[in-house]
C-alpha cells in the first residue's frame, strides 16, 4: 500500500515526519484489515493476533496476552526507575451491518466497526512505534483492550493486574464532528455514567376481544413509557445533563391475545452521582407506580455500566500541551458540547490519574457522521494524530511524574 495525500487530507507534515514511509504504510494496511474483519466482545481473536503482530515492529520488553483477547505491551522509556504511564486503544465492533460501501468495508456479516476502534487500535500501535523511536521517561505500558462496547473489557484488563504499576493512563476516542488535526483535551466531563434498565410488567392474560378480563401489561408499560418522560424533565435539576432513553418493547405473539407478560428497557445516563442515582431511584417509583394503578407488579432491574469521565485539571493539562505541541494551540479545541455517551476507560480513571480526548476524524469535505450508525467511518489520517498525540502526552506525562509535578 502506497499513502496518498487524500488518505492524509489535513493530517500536518510535523507529524507525519514522525513516522517512516513504511510505518505509515504498515499502519493504514493495519487499520484497513481491522476494519475489514471486524470482531465483537471477547471474540476478537483474529483482531489480537494481527495487533501482537505489528506490536513485535516496536520492539517492546514484552507483550502480554490480557483479559482473554486483550494485549499490553511495554515500551521501555529511558529509565527504568522512572513511574510508568499507559495509554489505550479499545479494539471490538458492534453488531451493526455495514452500509459504508468503503473498498475495505466488513466482509463480516452484521459486525462492523462503527465506533471507530480500528483506529484506536492502529493508533495505539503507531503511538508505540513513536516511543520507541524516542522514548518517554520511564517505561510505557500500550493497551489494547477488548469488549469496550459491552462495557465489560476495561474492569477485566485491571482485574488481570497488568497496569497495577501505572501512575497515569490516556485514552482517545475519534470524533467526526471535528475534522482531522483537531483534538479535544480538556478538564472536566467527557463522557456520561451509561447505565442500563429493564422493567417487567406481570399481569393476567385474556382474548383480546374480552380486556375486561385482563389486567393489561401492554397498556401499563404504554403507560409506563410516557410517564418516564417526565423523569428527566420534572425530577431532575435543569442544570444537571441527563437521558432516559426507552430502546425496546417487547409483548404479546398474537393480535387477538393480551399477554400477561410485557417489558421495556433502555439506558440512563448521567454525569454526576446525585443525578445517577436520582434517576435510578425514580425509574423504580415511576414503574412500581403505574403497575399498583393498573393491578400490575413490576420487575425493576437496573445495571451499572461505567461511570462518567471526567477529567482531571493535572492530566488534562499534560494531554493540552502534549496535543499542542505536536500540533498547534489553535488545533485545541473545546468539546463544545455535553457528550451523554458512555465509555468504559472511566473504569480505569477510577483507579488510575488520567485523561481522555476526543481526535478529529472528518476528512475534508466530509459529513459528521455519528458513531454507531452503518454509515460512520474515520478517516485515515486520524490514526496518525491520534498516535502522535497519545505518544507525546505519555512523555509530557511521563517527564512531569519523574520530577514529581
Amino acid at each position: 500500500m502506497t499513502t496518498s495525500p487524500i488518505q492524509l487530507a489535513g493530517v500536518p507534515d510535523t507529524v507525519l515526519l514522525q513516522f517512516t514511509a513504511s510505518q505509515r504504510d504498515a499502519l493504514l494496511a493495519l487499520r484497513r484489515d481491522l476494519h475489514q474483519h471486524p470482531e465483537l466482545a471477547f471474540a476478537e481473536e483474529r483482531t489480537c493476533a494481527a495487533l501482537e503482530r505489528a506490536l513485535a515492529a516496536a520492539n517492546p520488553v514484552s507483550i502480554t496476552r490480557v483479559a482473554g483477547t486483550g494485549l499490553v505491551a511495554r515500551i521501555r522509556g529511558r529509565d527504568s526507575r522512572a513511574p510508568v504511564v499507559a495509554v489505550r486503544g479499545d479494539i471490538d465492533a458492534l453488531p451493526i451491518q455495514e452500509a459504508t460501501g468503503l473498498p475495505y468495508a466488513s466482509v463480516n456479516p452484521g459486525v462492523m466497526h462503527a465506533c471507530g476502534h480500528d483506529v484506536h487500535a492502529s493508533w495505539a500501535i503507531g503511538a508505540a512505534y513513536l516511543l520507541a523511536n524516542s522514548p518517554a521517561a520511564g517505561d510505557v505500558l500500550v493497551v489494547l483492550q477488548p469488549a469496550e462496547e459491552t462495557g465489560e473489557g476495561a474492569a477485566a484488563v485491571l482485574a488481570s493486574g497488568a497496569l497495577d504499576e501505572a501512575a497515569a493512563i490516556f485514552g482517545a476516542h475519534v470524533d467526526r464532528r471535528f475534522p482531522v488535526g483537531q483534538v479535544v483535551a480538556q478538564a472536566g466531563s467527557l463522557a456520561a455514567a451509561a447505565d442500563t434498565f429493564t422493567v417487567e410488567l406481570h399481569g393476567r392474560g385474556a382474548h383480546g376481544a374480552r380486556p375486561h378480563e385482563s389486567a393489561d401489561p401492554v397498556l401499563g408499560a404504554g403507560l409506563l413509557i410516557a410517564a418516564l418522560q417526565g423523569i428527566v424533565s420534572r425530577r431532575v435539576n435543569p442544570s444537571a445533563p441527563a437521558v432516559l432513553t426507552v430502546a425496546t418493547m417487547h409483548a404479546g405473539t398474537a393480535s387477538n391475545v393480551i399477554p400477561e407478560r410485557a417489558t421495556i428497557g433502555g439506558t440512563l445516563r448521567a454525569t454526576d452521582p446525585v443525578t445517577r442515582a436520582l434517576l435510578a431511584d425514580e425509574l423504580r417509583r415511576v414503574a412500581q407506580g403505574i403497575a399498583l394503578a393498573h393491578d400490575l407488579t413490576a420487575e425493576v432491574t437496573i445495571e451499572l455500566g461505567p461511570p462518567p469521565i471526567v477529567n482531571p485539571e493535572q492530566q488534562a493539562l499534560w494531554a493540552r500541551h502534549a496535543a499542542a505541541s505536536v500540533l498547534s494551540a489553535d488545533a485545541v479545541v473545546p468539546l463544545g458540547i455535553t457528550n451523554m455517551g458512555g465509555e468504559d476507560f472511566a473504569y480505569y480513571m477510577e483507579r488510575i490519574p488520567g485523561a481522555f480526548l476526543r481526535i478529529g476524524a472528518r476528512e475534508p469535505g466530509g459529513e459528521p457522521t455519528p458513531a454507531h450508525t452503518p454509515r460512520f467511518f474515520a478517516a485515515d489520517g486520524c490514526l496518525f494524530v491520534g498516535a502522535a498525540v497519545l505518544a507525546e502526552t505519555a512523555r509530557v506525562a511521563s517527564a512531569a511524574l519523574s520530577h514529581g509535578r
